[in-house]
């Protein structure tokens, strides 16, 4: 009571968020650029608040979009629902959708806070590609669930265990 008070000066000195902060949505990309989502909709059925939207569509074996069979063809998030609770991410069985620290998501239009799929994907990083494309890190899914196809320690040294065993014979 007897202490001075504190005003915080947000719009122009921003403060970090804690490391675990509930944000903005994030659709994950494998590391050669295919998406996470398989478009199984458990995250829209755990939504409380009814704020995704979730339509999966079949992969063509050409053009994939995800490794599964399925992908999210149609992915949306309406962020004047959304309460931020974090039961969508706890439903994603591939780990596709998390939350970034971006708080920020005011804005005065009301269709501009109806996020698509292409505004909640991951950024391409150096050495992804565009999907769709071919699978680039294993023959099947299960080599991508598993990590088999990315090399891990030594450069001479493969994760995928058929690889290892051929090499040592």
């Amino acid at each position: 009571m007897f202490r001075k008070t504190f005003t915080e000066q947000y719009p122009f000195e921003k403060k970090p968020t804690a490391p675990r902060f509930h944000g903005r949505h994030q659709l994950n990309r494998h590391p050669d650029g295919l998406e996470k989502c398989i478009g199984c909709e458990l995250c829209a059925w755990a939504c409380p608040a009814d704020a995704i939207y979730v339509e999966g569509a079949d992969n063509a074996e050409g053009d994939r979009f995800s490794p599964g069979e399925r992908y999210g063809s149609v992915y949306q998030i309406n962020y004047l629902r959304c309460i931020l609770c974090g039961l969508c991410i706890e439903a994603c069985p591939t780990r596709a959708l998390t939350m970034t620290n971006e708080y920020e998501l005011a804005d005065d239009d009301r269709g501009r806070l109806i996020y698509e799929k292409k505004d909640l994907l991951a950024p391409l990083l150096p050495g992804m590609e565009e999907p769709p494309h071919p699978m680039r890190l294993g023959d099947n899914e299960k080599a991508y669930y598993l990590g088999a196809g990315i090399p891990v320690g030594r450069p001479e040294q493969s994760a995928n265990p058929a690889a290892t065993s051929e090499a040592a014979s």
